[in-house]
């Protein structure tokens, strides 16, 4: 798969997602909790632009009468039918062994510096600040 480049770090806070054109492919590259993950844009249901749905998190298994939210900020919802996968994972919610959708790797890298910026090393000496050109 060829590298992508998204958008700086800043420009993607906690919650926020962007959607990029990778080699003819939608992928979803969501910031969940600090970490990034990217997924295919692609419900396996019909097709539906599954990264455009709503961000929620889902119940657990519980005792009838108890519901136990969790991973708040980590389900992504089918926008035209509701069903809901894990964002962190790719799998989906009601079928984890069997169904999922395409998940990439994502990492994050430092900027480049210009190379056609000509920049000096800076100290400080005795409350001066020195240039070492």
């Amino acid at each position: 798969m060829p590298k992508q480049t998204v958008c700086k770090v800043s420009e993607l806070p906690v919650g926020e997602r962007r959607i990029v054109d990778v080699k003819g492919r939608s992928i979803g590259v969501f910031n969940v909790h600090g970490e990034y993950y990217a997924i295919r844009n692609l419900c396996p249901h019909e097709g539906a632009p599954l990264c455009r749905g709503i961000v929620t998190g889902t119940t657990l298994p519980s005792q009838p009468g108890e519901y136990i939210w969790a991973k708040d900020g980590e389900i992504v919802r089918c926008p035209w039918h509701g069903w809901e996968f894990d964002i962190t994972t790719g799998q989906s919610v009601f079928n984890p062994h069997k169904m999922r959708v395409k998940k990439y790797t994502v990492t994050v890298e430092p900027v480049a510096e210009d190379e056609s910026v000509e920049t000096f090393p800076v100290t400080v000496e005795d409350g001066w600040v020195v240039v070492h050109a």
